[in-house]
């Protein structure tokens, strides 16, 4: 179940108090100053008084308002001087019986069972009793999201996304600094992510940006944030010169891109203003979860992560694979391109871009399908898409198998009851191979895209095209798609609809497209794409060659085994 769609301005007034506490608490708790506590005591005593027009409204169980009391409970835990301490006596019953109210309702079976344990350190804090019994079951339902090897699902389902990172280490590790006794759990959190930073600094890339995988990507620099857990903990999960250049770059990523409306607010989207890629739950204050990136202004100056200087990304020359998650990635000049198989969302728009594309990248991101009618208008990045009438078109949404041997991927998917298709996925830095076996009844029309790049003004950009190759060469960047197939497709230069990619507005793609016949077909496709200069053209001269079909099945029997993250038990 996804959130509730905000339909009352209270609930959304509620997010937009309460998402700024995410950066304000710790730059307070580090001795810096904010002006306007006055503002969020009175919004505080307000919002949970039943009796004031600025009331938050009433709470309900798996509601929105849970996840913004997180924030609440935050500042509670960390600064009640500045938020608590000044309230009256009847105000600070009415928050603590809103809170109360609040932490003893369901949350959704995922990282908001951490929503309530936020809340109760709050109350803990500020001396308000409650059932601890509450906080222990749901903590212990958080721990069962363990993948091992520092890894958790998002909640009893086949996701594995930056709600890791920025929700699950985040608030465990908060759990560790800021919880009274609990010592093993406290050490379990620690030991989690101390392992997890191993794996999740290869969904950075060597600028500073995040991969672009998974829901809520307007929450931006959010995903930096658990470098800043990892701080704000005094763990040392790499060297804190490490942890301070991943944290640092990142940001610095972000501070040149248009993330801000004319007014400086942030606004819903990701490189830029965009509708496209939200959610159904995103409101306008919904962005500034992106402030979860500043815990670590509750340090003082001399501490070691301040202190350290900042070192580049270590070089990763061969493919890592990233097993809990089903990914692989190679890190690439400019690049880190993450392979995937075994992760997905049925239940939310966007949801097979966001998850189910074979191929994702920090340099490129991903783009959105704009109009579900217009097949040849497609993007289909990083994709296979199909139709069987030239209009309406399916990819790969829904798996029925995904397995992980070293660094190989395969799936096995239907985009139709009668269709089956098997995908493997092989890096050969800095391309990737796609070997796709099609079994159809029936005929179908197939597009496949590579990577997109951005798109200069005045067709300013040129493109090779032909049978089996289609090669962009922008001003920034080159984007290249071969068929390796026995009978190549026809090479075609796109330009997808505007405001479909996450970074940039108008980009280019190049594309593989063709025909199916009744049968079973097998597509190879090799993709990659680079900034411009010597690497590309040695990549473009030194194509990979069809892999051994034959060979790759039997490893797959012999080594393969079930992706962690699809690997449900009911």
């Amino acid at each position: 179940m996804q959130p509730e769609r905000f339909s009352t301005g209270a609930a959304a007034d509620l997010e937009g108090f309460a998402r700024p506490l995410w950066g304000i608490v710790p730059l307070a708790a580090g001795g810096g100053h904010f002006p306007h506590w006055d503002l969020y005591r009175r919004g505080l005593a307000n919002g949970t008084n039943p009796a004031h027009p600025e009331y938050w409204g009433d709470l309900a169980d798996r509601n929105q308002r849970l996840v913004e009391l997180a924030a609440v409970g935050f500042a509670l835990a960390l600064v009640p001087g500045h938020i608590w301490e000044p309230l009256s006596d009847s105000e600070k019953k009415t928050v603590a019986a809103y809170l109360l109210q609040a932490r003893n309702l369901e949350f959704i079976d995922n990282n908001w069972k951490f929503f309530r344990v936020l809340i109760d350190l709050g109350l803990e804090r500020v001396g308000v009793p409650f059932d601890h019994g509450k906080t222990v079951a749901y903590l212990d339902e958080a721990e069962a999201f363990d993948l091992g090897e520092g890894w958790y699902r998002d909640g009893p389902v086949r996701r594995v996304d930056h709600y890791i990172p920025f929700a699950m280490h985040f608030y465990g590790l908060i759990y560790a600094v800021l919880a009274r006794g609990d010592e093993a759990r406290k050490q379990r959190f620690r030991h989690r992510a101390e392992i997890f930073a191993r794996d999740i600094r290869h969904w950075f890339g060597p600028d500073g940006a995040a991969l672009a995988f998974g829901r809520s990507q307007t929450y931006r620099f959010a995903a930096g944030g658990f470098w800043g857990a990892l701080a704000f903990a005094g763990l040392e999960a790499l060297p804190w010169a490490e942890i301070k250049g991943y944290y640092m770059r990142h940001i610095r990523w972000w501070s040149a891109l248009p993330i801000a409306d004319r007014d400086g607010v942030l606004s819903i989207g990701y490189g830029y203003p965009n509708l496209l890629m939200s959610e159904s739950y995103n409101s306008p204050g919904s962005p500034y979860w992106a402030l979860k990136f500043f815990l670590p202004l509750a340090l003082p100056e001399d501490h070691p992560f301040w202190v350290a200087e900042e070192a580049p990304q270590p070089q990763f020359p061969q493919p890592v694979p990233l097993k809990p998650a089903g990914m692989v990635a190679m890190h690439t000049p400019g690049n880190v391109v993450v392979l995937s198989s075994g992760q997905q969302h049925d239940k939310m728009r966007g949801a097979n871009e966001k998850y189910s594309k074979f191929v994702y990248s920090t340099r490129y991101a991903f783009n959105i399908e704009a109009d579900d009618r217009n097949f040849t208008a497609a993007s289909f990045d990083g994709m296979l898409g199909l139709s069987d009438d030239g209009v309406h078109f399916r990819m790969r949404e829904t798996m029925e198998e995904a397995l992980i041997s070293g660094d190989r991927l395969y799936s096995r998917w239907r985009p139709w009851n009668d269709v089956t298709i098997e995908t493997w996925l092989i890096p050969a830095p800095p391309w990737h191979i796609r070997i796709h076996r099609v079994a159809t009844p029936r005929a179908l029309s197939t597009i496949e895209g590579g990577f997109a790049i951005e798109r200069a003004d005045f067709n300013a950009d040129r493109s090779e095209q032909g049978e089996g190759r289609a090669v962009w060469y922008g001003q920034t960047d080159v984007s290249a798609i071969l068929d390796l197939s026995p009978n190549p497709r026809a090479g075609h230069m796109m330009s997808p609809i505007p405001n479909t990619n996450l970074i940039h507005a108008k980009t280019l793609l190049p594309q593989l497209r063709g025909e199916l016949g009744p049968g079973t077909t097998m597509l190879v496709t090799a993709a990659m794409a680079l900034p411009n200069g010597a690497d590309c053209v040695a990549a473009l001269d030194n194509s990979p060659a069809c892999p051994d079909l034959e060979e790759l099945e039997r490893h797959f029997r012999e080594k393969g085994v079930r992706v962690p993250a699809f690997a449900l038990l009911s």
